[in-house]
């Protein structure tokens, strides 16, 4: 199997090439290496990926056609990846946030269409649910309440594949990531955040009373899901599914920030602040129909995932030469 990952360079994405790769197969990864956060942290994602013969590496925007013109034609299945993630920053630019997850998906769509491949699994997001009060979300509500611009632009992804699935024959999954976490996490994610101010002796800043809620989800667990996906859609020709990848529990934001204190061993110094617009307040997954489909089970626990993303965080510190 050859596998086009788009936003390979990626928290979720690198961690997937790798695991492709070490099952044998090919992976090609395209990225464009944003300035969202530094990209030497992404070109560091790629390092082992590079020691593939298996891996091709092309650079480019999926909103370029050129960068298309450049991928090898050997591809079956696209994860796509690729997106301008964050609530708050989409706020500040939804035009830029429909121009990268809206049209970028259309043109990634075209791509696929033009070249005749038939399997796409799409990285979508909870946070389409919006503020929804039925718990645990589950992949028949309405989702037609986004609360932020980037969850509206997730949701349009979802139809915009359904649209040319319909029309085009291409089979695909909708994979709605809830609050992945682990090693790698992109720095301005909470956990990371916090990791990094509370070893600095920073007070960590917690917008409203600490009583928001998120499933969170371990990477490893994700890319479970994520394979899993795979053989699904190719057992299964003609489907369009939603599917659900969390970690069936929910953590408060402050018992988030005492479990992160505890596995860095520190003591947190807590600064309360309002609410953030866009923010929701509770996610919770429904995996159900992920275990139906093909079996998803997480299986990380919230207290031996903050364990691991610790013993990663503090290890690249060092490595980096920065202490306390």
């Amino acid at each position: 199997m050859s596998v086009l990952v788009t936003g390979a360079a990626g928290f979720i994405g690198s961690h997937l090439v790798e695991r492709l790769l070490d099952e044998g197969m090919e992976v090609v990864g395209l990225d464009n290496f944003d300035s969202f956060y530094d990209p030497t942290v992404k070109e560091k994602n790629l390092d082992r990926a590079r020691g593939f013969a298996r891996f091709t590496e092309v650079r480019g925007d999926i909103r370029d056609p050129e960068a298309y013109e450049r991928l090898p034609y050997e591809i079956d299945t696209v994860i796509h990846l690729a997106a301008l993630a964050g609530v708050r920053p989409s706020i500040r630019d939804p035009h830029g946030y429909f121009d990268v997850n809206v049209r970028g998906t259309l043109l990634l769509l075209d791509f696929m269409k033009a070249r005749g491949i038939p399997r796409l699994l799409f990285g979508s997001s909870s946070s389409v649910y919006g503020n929804s009060a039925a718990v645990p979300f589950k992949e028949d509500d309405a989702g037609d309440r986004p609360i932020s611009p980037y969850a509206a632009t997730k949701r349009a992804g979802e139809l915009i594949v359904h649209a040319h699935g319909h029309l085009y024959g291409i089979d695909a999954v909708c994979l709605r990531f809830f609050t992945v976490y682990g090693p790698r996490q992109r720095p301005d994610l909470a956990i990371h955040n916090f990791s990094r101010r509370l070893v600095e002796g920073l007070p960590i800043q917690m917008y409203g009373d600490g009583t928001s809620e998120r499933d969170y989800t371990y990477v490893d667990d994700i890319l479970d899901g994520i394979e899993g996906s795979m053989r699904y859609l190719e057992r299964a020709p003609g489907t369009y599914e939603i599917v659900n990848l969390g970690g069936a529990r929910t953590v408060t934001l402050r018992d988030m920030i005492v479990h992160v204190a505890t596995a860095l061993g520190v003591s947190p110094q807590i600064e309360t602040l309002c609410e953030q617009a866009g923010d929701v307040r509770r996610t919770f997954a429904d995996v159900s129909k992920a275990e139906r489909l093909f079996g998803y089970r997480p299986s990380v626990t919230f207290e031996e995932g903050t364990r691991r993303f610790a013993e990663w965080f503090l290890s690249e510190r060092a490595c980096a030469g920065v202490f306390g």
